[in-house]
């Protein structure tokens, strides 16, 4: 049976780097594996009133579906202000609602985090890791996916450049090892 996992990619921009990766990392899946990218720029901001039967945005009711069909979830992420972007942490609470109703629970998670800057998005990989132990994802520790320096690794037509696909092999292929752990 084909193991699914969900792609969320928290940079909504056309020619982001953090979806050129995740769909980098989305080819280096091994086979009995297949990517699931989920849109998350089209959901309404999470608001408590709305999550009433005859309220639901639409657009909750199709990103919470998908997220239950996943078995499995990777999160590609920008730094925004030391954080991850609304869009992103927007996502987060809208699956994670309605209280008990949570569709993250269980699924193991990888954070990799890209930035122009050196630190590789440091502090939204840390910020985006609490909630994710809230939300009970258990989440891939080692090795850390900081990508600093990404317009130098990723070229105009979105390849990535060959010894990063290695690194980004070893990381795919440590999460794939974590998750058989836990996904019996």
């Amino acid at each position: 049976m084909t193991k699914k996992i969900g792609i969320l990619v928290g940079s909504l921009r056309k020619d982001s780097y953090n979806k050129m990766i995740a769909e980098k990392f989305a080819e280096l899946l091994p086979e009995g594996y297949e990517a699931v990218f989920i849109k998350i720029g089209d959901l309404p901001l999470y608001n408590e009133d709305l999550d009433v039967e005859g309220q639901i945005p639409s657009e909750w009711t199709r990103f919470r579906n998908e997220m239950k069909e996943v078995d499995g979830v990777y999160f590609f992420t920008p730094e925004y202000n030391r954080s991850v972007p609304a869009a992103l942490k927007n996502a987060l609470d809208v699956g994670s609602r309605p209280m008990g109703s949570s569709v993250w629970g269980g699924k193991p998670g990888l954070v990799v985090t890209a930035s122009p800057g050196g630190p590789g998005g440091f502090g939204a990989n840390h910020h985006l890791r609490q909630s994710l132990v809230f939300l009970d994802v258990p989440t891939l520790q080692q090795p850390e996916a900081y990508i600093g320096g990404v317009m130098n690794l990723v070229d105009n037509d979105g390849n990535v450049v060959d010894d990063t696909v290695k690194f980004f092999q070893m990381i795919t292929d440590k999460y794939i090892e974590f998750f058989e752990k836990l996904v019996k």
